[in-house]
């Protein structure tokens, strides 16, 4: 059974930093892609950053210099280091996961068939 766990979120005022992380387990294929997706009540979930088994990456704009995907494969955990954050990247963060191992345009893998249950980031002025 698929299962990714995400944990990091927070609050912190705009200029800070946090770290998420993502635990995977479940995985009987090592070629998987992974990606951070964000969500506001309302709107649709729109990819952040991916990244592929052969640690190609894609970001969408609105993290570009400021997000960075990375992954410890001993750990089997994502992570997406967020610097100097903003008010508006206030929104629940989700990673996924998707058997087709390729990262595309803004963000996301090509497919992304499992989700985790989200953590919250909040960025005050």
């Amino acid at each position: 059974q698929v299962q990714l766990v995400e944990s990091g979120g927070g609050s912190v005022q705009a200029g800070g930093s946090l770290r998420l992380s993502c635990a995977a387990s479940g995985f009987t294929y090592s070629r998987i892609c992974m990606a951070w997706f964000r969500q506001a009540p309302g709107k649709e979930r729109e990819g952040v950053a991916s990244i592929d088994s052969d640690s190609n990456l894609d970001y969408a704009d609105s993290g570009k210099g400021r997000f960075t995907i990375s992954k410890d494969k001993a750990k089997n955990t994502l992570y997406l280091q967020m610097s100097n954050l903003k008010p508006e990247d206030t929104d629940m963060y989700y990673c996924a996961a998707g058997n087709t191992d390729v990262v595309v345009a803004g963000g996301r893998c090509y497919s992304n068939d499992y989700w985790g249950q989200g953590t919250q980031v909040t960025v005050s002025p």
